[in-house]
């Protein structure tokens, strides 16, 4: 069997209250009360035939809807999820309108066991966190790239 990779970007930018990310909250029905927890980066899977950062940008247009910023991306390395996925994020600044967003969509059997298949958004909305907030947002396993993006950052803001 395959190992799954997905792959993803995490915007950044700089705001009065310091350092901002761009998080995306999960679409569908099995996410639609969770806030804490349900929010996640940007990304998706990939097979073998394309390059992380490749699919991670690919991704971003596919969940987002808008195309992905330009670089310089800076890498954030990879993490195995619980479920035995390898992520793979880079961090990108940029700023985004988050009512810009035109999110794709997915489709899965709803209600379950019903028979009926029903379309949902990858992701339902998207919004502009501190770090303290986008730890308490984020889904636990994606919380080390938000702290490897405010070590990257702090490294390279010292004199």
């Amino acid at each position: 069997m395959t190992q799954k990779r997905s792959a993803g970007l995490l915007l950044f930018r700089e705001a009065d209250a310091g350092v901002e990310v761009l998080l995306g909250h999960m679409g569908g029905p099995l996410w639609a009360r969770r806030d804490a927890g349900g929010w996640g980066i940007p990304k998706g899977e990939y097979g073998p035939d394309e390059a992380p950062l490749d699919a991670a940008r690919r991704e971003f247009t596919e969940e987002i809807g808008l195309p992905p910023p330009e670089g310089p991306y800076l890498p954030l390395g990879e993490i195995r999820m619980a479920g035995g996925k390898l992520v793979t994020v880079w961090a990108v600044r940029a700023d985004l309108d988050p009512a810009l967003m035109v999110p794709g969509t997915f489709t899965m059997e709803w209600p379950p066991h019903s028979g009926r298949q029903a379309e949902f958004p990858e992701l339902d909305r998207v919004a502009w966190f501190t770090p303290p907030a986008a730890r308490n947002k984020l889904i636990a396993g994606q919380v080390p790239f938000l702290e490897r993006l405010l070590e990257l950052r702090e490294g390279l803001t010292r004199p």
